[in-house]
């Protein structure tokens, strides 16, 4: 048993025996330093630097960008980032969109392809805009539907274009009719207050209403130039902004399809010709995509 223990005692004892290392000058060799050392010291010495080492690297790496480097690490907490970067990008494509139209079509209009604004329909009825939210009196209503049903009889015309009073119908049981067929350079962003659609089409387009109607404003202001608005069934409401003429009065009752205005680049907020198209339920802007193809 003593010999097979004496070769790891030996290495033990290697272990713990110590090693002078000494620093001399080289040309008088005169001790400038003087350490006392073992095997056993310097694993333990070399060791502690590897702990630290990888305590340090493991940090620089949990608390900084750098483990974006690694493939796999961090990419659930980066999600929230890709998809608000993919919103801004998708944004600034669709603001490029609409510059790059609107470009093309101030083009037009300083080689005359367009209407200019010599083709604005001048002295508009003005109508206030709370009128968006009066709600339809049952018996006007009803004196309004007699009406149009004798102004129908007088022209042979048949019942079903009357306005039906359906106040709880949902508005994907309601049959729009798009306004007009184009692209659309904006759509419907509540959050931007944006509470309509941006349509291009060429000039000289008609734009026709949605749905039997009528017309409780046919106005011009500063900010959307000529607009009208259509009263419709079940307190829908649409309107029809920066056009360059209108062809409907206040009072006028209009059949789904029926032309109500041309389309434009009339008033100040606006980058070029086009109609913005607004659908409203119960007094609340909707998204006219939802229930319209343009």
């Amino acid at each position: 048993m003593s010999e097979e223990n004496s070769p790891k005692k030996s290495w033990r004892e290697r272990l713990k025996h110590t090693y002078r290392l000494v620093v001399m000058n080289e040309e008088t060799f005169e001790d400038v330093a003087s350490y006392r050392l073992s095997i056993l010291n310097v694993y333990i010495l070399i060791s502690t630097l590897l702990v630290l080492l990888t305590i340090l690297v493991v940090a620089f790496i949990a608390f900084t960008p750098a483990k974006r480097l690694i493939p796999g690490y961090g990419e659930a907490n980066a999600l929230p980032e890709l998809i608000k970067v993919n919103r801004e990008l998708d944004s600034l494509e669709e603001e490029l969109r609409a510059q790059q139209l609107y470009t093309e079509h101030f083009r037009k209009m300083l080689t005359g392809e367009v209407q200019t604004v010599e083709d604005i329909k001048s002295e508009p009825v003005e109508f206030p805009d709370s009128a968006l939210h009066i709600e339809r009196i049952p018996e006007d209503e009803e004196i309004r539907r007699e009406v149009a049903l004798a102004e129908m009889r007088n022209n042979n015309r048949q019942p079903e274009t009357v306005i039906q009073r359906s106040n709880d119908l949902p508005l994907e049981q309601m049959y729009f009719i798009s306004p007009l067929i184009g692209e659309i350079s904006k759509r419907f962003k509540l959050e931007e207050k944006h509470y309509g659609v941006d349509i291009l089409a060429p000039k000289n387009t008609p734009v026709k209403a949605v749905l039997p109607g009528w017309v409780i404003s046919a106005s011009w202001n500063t900010d959307t130039g000529n607009t009208i608005i259509i009263q419709h069934a079940n307190n829908v409401v649409t309107q029809y902004k920066h056009n360059s003429a209108l062809l409907k009065n206040v009072g006028d009752f209009v059949k789904a399809g029926e032309a109500v205005a041309i389309i434009g680049n009339t008033g100040e907020q606006t980058s070029g010709p086009h109609l913005h198209f607004e659908l409203w339920h119960n007094g609340q802007p909707v998204n006219p995509e939802k229930y319209i193809s343009f």
